[in-house]
């Protein structure tokens, strides 16, 4: 009877224009992570790009959590709002920890299979830009949502490969130099965490699909 009752009121669009915004933010923030993997002299560049679109994003994310607070009627679900933003934003917030490990290491070259997590980053954040407009229309894009979520999921499961074969041969290259394996660790950690983050979002979204179609 709710559900029936809350179709028939006026729905605020701003959720959705703000977290489009938020994703548009993840991507951008994506794609100078993975810029910043090339390494060398457009590292710091890089960093500062991840910075302020991690900053860009936690205002969405302010104005999300506000517009949840006084608005009456939401697309959907209050909580599912907030657990999906916030898990967004913590998909961003691992990217700025990310770069912060780098620069705080110093570090200036990557290895290929940090560089490929980063392109996995990438196509996640794409996935989820592209997930986020078919909340508009729940019902007749479940299936599509699904299978964004789907695709994320695999591509964190190969993250986490290319994670593993990446520390083995890291320990191989630098068996006579524990802070070159310490400081590459550190990268393949928080590129892991990135893609992990990620996988929360579709978590989010399948939820989503499941408590409203």
């Amino acid at each position: 009877m709710l559900r029936w009752f809350q179709a028939l009121l006026p729905r605020d669009d701003r959720f959705f224009e703000l977290f489009a915004a938020h994703s548009h933010a993840i991507v951008a923030g994506a794609h100078a992570l993975r810029a910043l993997l090339e390494g060398g002299d457009v590292v710091p560049k890089y960093y500062h790009v991840v910075m302020d679109r991690e900053h860009d994003a936690d205002n969405v994310t302010r104005d999300i959590l506000i517009a949840v607070r006084r608005s009456f009627i939401t697309p959907f679900d209050r909580g599912a709002i907030k657990d999906l933003i916030t898990a967004m934003d913590n998909a961003i917030d691992q990217m700025q920890k990310t770069a912060k490990a780098v620069m705080l290491f110093d570090i200036r070259s990557f290895t290929p299979e940090m560089k490929e997590m980063g392109d996995a980053v990438v196509k996640c954040a794409l996935l989820v830009e592209e997930a986020i407009p078919l909340l508009r229309s729940i019902s007749q894009e479940a299936g599509r949502i699904n299978a964004i979520t789907e695709q994320i999921s695999q591509i964190e499961g190969r993250a986490d490969d290319l994670h593993d074969v990446g520390l083995k041969a890291l320990f191989e290259r630098h068996g006579g130099d524990p802070m070159g394996f310490i400081t590459g660790n550190e990268v393949y950690d928080h590129l892991e965490k990135v893609v992990d983050r990620f996988d929360d979002v579709a978590n989010e979204l399948q939820g989503v699909v499941i408590e409203h179609v």
